[in-house]
């Protein structure tokens, strides 16, 4: 069994400005999972950076309020949401209103550094 603690995982601030805390990947658990897990934060009044990734992603918002923007689509979301990115496309997602927003970032195949480019 594998059990991680949001608190006790230590974070990073990402290629494209978020603080991300990886929770789960193949690559360094003996899960025998495809994808990679983390839970990431935008500050208030911040935004990503333009990116893509080669897999595809599923954002799931868990708090907060944000713009999210795949591709030429931008739409706001809020907890309870899942946004569906695909391969290759550019995407960011803006923290709206007073507080950040957080949300899970579920990759599958699991991210990899050379699977993403910021633009």
């Amino acid at each position: 069994m594998i059990i991680k603690t949001l608190s006790a995982t230590a974070g990073f601030r990402a290629g494209d400005g978020s603080f991300l805390k990886e929770l789960l990947h193949p690559a360094k658990e003996p899960a025998a999972v495809g994808y990679s897990l983390a839970h990431a934060v935008v500050a208030a009044g911040r935004r990503t950076l333009p990116h893509r990734l080669e897999q595809a992603e599923v954002y799931y918002i868990l708090e907060g309020r944000g713009r999210m923007s795949v591709g030429d689509e931008t739409a706001e979301v809020g907890p309870g949401q899942a946004v569906y990115i695909p391969p290759q496309a550019v995407q960011s997602i803006e923290a709206l209103g007073p507080s950040d927003l957080a949300f899970l970032c579920i990759v599958d195949p699991a991210w990899t550094a050379e699977g993403e480019e910021i633009l």
